[in-house]
């Protein structure tokens, strides 16, 4: 069982191929590239954390997550209204959430932290929403698909 992080795949969001520059034709085309993708690297049993903005339309939300491999739990983004968490396939839902991997600090939010627990002590502050577009600070990373090629990420790559 491994361990992925992801976020700000907008699926159904035809935003995000104007605003963020996305590499895709359509929406369609956007969609089938990074749900493939996503299928590829991660088995049914691996955990998977989407830092938030899952997709456009609330009521696709229960079928895309029934299309997507292993267990996946939600920390809300802006774009990530109730009826989107309260849909069926995921694990858990919050806002927030620290995670402790191989003795790491990992501390999730959609969005990314001038400062965070454990900061100075080691901690990753692991996040989404500026679709790759920050100067990155030390021990904080972007895992939104845009700065990931598209895909998740695996823990062993962030951890080294």
């Amino acid at each position: 069982m491994a361990l992925f992080f992801t976020s700000d795949t907008h699926f159904g969001d035809h935003r995000t191929l104007n605003i963020h520059k996305r590499p895709f034709g359509s929406v369609a085309e956007m969609d089938a590239a990074i749900l493939a993708n996503w299928n590829a690297a991660i088995a049914p049993d691996d955990i998977v954390w989407h830092l938030g903005d899952f997709c456009r339309k609330a009521s696709e939300a229960a079928a895309l997550l029934a299309r997507l491999n292993g267990r996946k739990h939600l920390v809300r983004g802006n774009n990530d209204p109730d009826e989107v968490a309260q849909a069926q396939g995921w694990e858990s839902v919050q806002d927030y959430r620290e995670l402790t991997v191989r003795d790491r600090l990992l501390v999730l939010c959609h969005y990314p932290f001038r400062s965070w627990n454990g900061q100075h002590k080691g901690a990753l502050n692991l996040h989404g929403h500026s679709h790759g577009r920050l100067k990155p600070m030390p021990r904080q990373i972007d895992v939104g698909v845009d700065a990931r090629d598209y895909r998740p990420v695996l823990i062993e790559t962030l951890l080294a």
